[in-house]
């Protein structure tokens, strides 16, 4: 509810409201890569975030692994 309210009130400012959830645990070095984000994809979906085109703005983004049992 808060980020639609922000959205609804900074829209017309041309400032981009946006939720991200990353449900997973993020992948380190030390970690086999299956199972977790990296950390690298996880920076582009923000990378495009911000650089969509206004006419079509997210305001909700959820990541997860591939390999999560839903």
């Amino acid at each position: 509810g808060l980020v639609q309210s922000m959205a609804r009130e900074l829209q017309p400012q041309n400032i981009h409201v946006a939720q991200v959830v990353i449900d997973g645990c993020i992948n380190t070095p030390a970690r086999d890569a299956d199972g977790f984000l990296d950390p690298d994809a996880i920076a582009q979906t923000y990378l495009h975030l911000h650089r969509q085109h206004r006419s079509s703005w997210a305001s909700y983004i959820e990541l997860r692994p591939w390999a999560e049992k839903f």
